[in-house]
């Protein structure tokens, strides 16, 4: 079963809840733990690796702590997954640290997987962590997909993603 781990996927909901609390731009990981419900160990795990990503600004000092590194509608959930998780690959044979496999020269079905993942990492690369806090109606199939027209205002606790 293919799945987002729940590192990558609290990842998404802190990224998301940042790039939508207009409170402050510089937030603490206790503040956010608070704001998300995510504990506070696994909060500031997931935000200095952000960081060190570049997605997050880390502030030092008093009034210290995190700020997104640019505008959240430029930050792809694909960006945030590949921060925390490394590169975007369904199978072992695409992963660019793979080990050799011994049917790659001969595999029929390669091909095929790497335009899924390509699909999967597209899809990835088209939300922002901005547009993750939209709420989303079911649509059909032929209508567009919902756009903040202005930034998101977001209420003091969000939920944390359930257990999958």
């Amino acid at each position: 079963m293919f799945r987002i781990t729940r590192l990558a996927d609290y990842g998404i909901l802190l990224m998301s809840y940042l790039a939508t609390d207009r409170r402050s731009p510089v937030h603490t990981a206790r503040d956010v733990s608070g704001a998300t419900g995510v504990p506070l160990p696994t909060v500031s795990k997931i935000l200095k690796a952000l960081a060190r990503a570049g997605l997050l600004a880390s502030h030092r000092g008093v009034g210290g702590g995190f700020a997104l590194a640019r505008d959240g509608r430029t930050i792809t959930v694909a960006d945030v997954v590949t921060a925390l998780e490394g590169p975007i690959a369904l199978t072992a044979c695409l992963s660019p640290d793979r080990e050799s496999c011994t049917v790659e020269n001969s595999c029929a079905v390669r091909p095929n997987w790497e335009r899924l993942n390509d699909a999967v990492r597209a899809a990835l690369q088209s939300i922002s962590v901005t547009e993750m806090m939209v709420p989303r109606f079911p649509t059909s199939s032929t209508s567009r997909p919902l756009t903040p027209a202005a930034p998101v205002n977001v209420p003091a606790a969000v939920g944390a993603p359930d257990d999958r």
